[in-house]
Formats: structure tokens, C-alpha cells, sequence
């Protein structure tokens, strides 16, 4: 389950005032579908103390919702994207996939970038910004990392973390169908995420668009295929996939906010001080 490429459609019919007119009743329509739904699936809030203490900590009063958009996408993928990753990792040799990860993570550098400047962490932002030249030019277009070779690591930088450092709540756990674990923060991050893809506004006539798109699927297979053994380890071993997944996330996210808030390097790298 990727949480980190969304892909853009394009419309070939040009709007009318009609037309714009009924897309915004539809949408605003299916706002508050949704959130009469949602409402409606709410978890019931625990009475005793013990319980109340797990369900904050859990953070999913949208459980009864959560819950069946998880089991509904797992038999979906069972169906879809396993068989698909299981014949790409059966197809496609090892050196090559590592390759193809590699531009695929590039690709996604100036998305890192701008979210470590959201989030005032100049040298973070330098580091992704050493990384996205040296792998675009030295790296064939991103399918070496040769960044990595000389010392520019690469780090996860969402615009979902880059809002938790300014200090907006996550509210409730979410599981979105076919995207995985997420919550209203992380959600409201990947929209801005499109926003700062430079891909997402090529022009077209170029090819870009097509390359786009493959980068995108190419970009859920991939992620999906890292994953084949633990998702199939964890569907056979786990008492409760769902909660695991949940548990796992949260942690994740945690830990990943936390380096990033707390990332006081100097601008100036180190072999420049000395």
C-alpha cells in the first residue's frame, strides 16, 4: 500500500458554466454524504478506564468505518496488486528493481524538498536538493545513487510531517481504500503533495505526461512489491492485521515527525566547517 504517489487525471472535455455548476453540487453533495456517514460509523466512546485509555491512545473513533474499507481493500489487492508485484518480482531482476526504486525515489525529491522548507529545516532541505543533482546528473537520471555513495542520504520528508511541525493535530485514524493507514492531517499532506510535483504540470505534447503516469503505477507496484512478504507474513501470523497495521503507522509516524522537529543540524555541512 503506497502512501506516497497519487496519480492526476486529466479532462478532455472543456468545462462549461453548467457543467462547473454541477460538479460543485456533486462535490459538496458527497461532502456531506460522506461526513453524515462518518458520523455515523463513529466508534461509541468507552466507559471504563482501561478501555478509554487504549481507545485515545488508538486515536480511531472511525474504527466501524476503518475497519470494513480494510477488508474490502485486502481482498481487492489479494486479487490485483499482489499477483501483479509477485510476476514484476518474478519478471524483473533484482539489480533492475533496485534501479527503477532509485529513480522513482528521485523523482520524488523535489516533493521532500519543499516540505523540508515548509518545515524551516535548511539543511534537510540542502541535503535533498544535493541528492536530486547529483543522482539526476551522475546518476543517469536517478537509476544510480550515487548521492548516497558520497555522503547525501536519503530522508522522508511528507507535507503531512512538515504540518505536524507546525504544530497541527493528526486527528482521527483513517484507513483510505487502496492508499492504506492515514489521518485528516496526512490526507490534507498528500493533496499538497500532487501541488508540489513538478511532473504534475508538464506540458503536454512532450511525452512527459505518458512518463508521468508510468512513474506513477511503476511507483505502486514497486511499493507494493517491497512489501510482498510482510503483508503475507502479516495476514498468516497477526491476531489482528488491522490493528497492527494501525499500531505500526502511528509508531512510524511518531518517530519520523520527532527526527524531523528535532533536526538542529548547522546549514553548512560538516566537511565545509573543518
Amino acid at each position: 500500500m503506497n502512501l506516497n504517489h497519487d496519480n492526476t487525471s486529466y479532462s478532455l472535455k472543456p468545462q462549461t458554466k453548467k457543467n462547473q455548476k454541477m460538479r460543485r453540487l456533486s462535490y459538496l453533495t458527497l461532502t456531506v454524504g460522506l461526513s453524515i456517514f462518518a458520523t455515523a460509523c463513529t466508534a461509541p466512546v468507552p466507559k471504563d478506564p482501561e478501555a478509554l485509555a487504549e481507545y485515545k491512545r488508538n486515536n480511531d473513533k472511525y474504527e466501524p468505518l476503518n475497519r470494513p474499507m480494510y477488508d474490502f481493500t485486502v481482498k481487492v489487492d489479494k486479487y490485483t496488486m499482489r499477483p501483479v508485484s509477485k510476476a514484476y518480482v518474478w519478471a524483473v531482476p533484482k539489480v533492475v528493481r533496485k534501479s527503477l526504486s532509485n529513480m522513482i525515489t528521485t523523482m520524488n525529491e523535489p516533493v521532500v524538498f519543499f516540505s523540508d522548507v515548509g518545515a524551516g529545516k535548511p539543511r534537510r532541505a540542502g541535503d535533498t536538493f544535493a541528492r536530486w543533482c547529483i543522482n539526476m546528473v551522475a546518476g543517469v537520471g536517478g537509476f544510480i545513487d550515487v548521492a548516497s555513495m558520497v555522503g547525501y542520504e536519503h530522508h522522508d520528508t511528507t507535507p503531512g510531517m512538515t504540518l505536524a511541525s507546525w504544530g497541527i493535530k493528526s486527528g482521527p485514524y483513517l484507513f483510505v481504500p487502496f492508499m492504506g493507514p492515514s489521518n485528516f492531517r496526512d490526507a490534507a499532506g498528500k493533496v499538497i503533495a500532487v501541488g508540489l510535483q513538478p511532473f504534475n504540470y508538464v506540458p503536454r505534447g512532450y511525452g512527459l505526461i505518458t512518463f508521468n503516469w508510468a512513474y506513477n503505477i511503476l511507483g505502486v507496484i514497486s511499493s507494493r512489491a517491497d512489501y510482498l512478504d510482510a503483508m503475507d507474513q502479516l495476514q498468516r501470523d497477526s491476531l489482528d492485521p488491522y490493528a497492527t497495521i494501525r499500531s505500526a503507522y502511528q509508531q512510524q509516524q511518531s518517530a519520523e515527525i520527532k527526527e524531523l522537529i528535532n533536526d538542529h543540524r548547522a546549514t553548512t555541512p560538516a566537511w565545509y566547517i573543518k
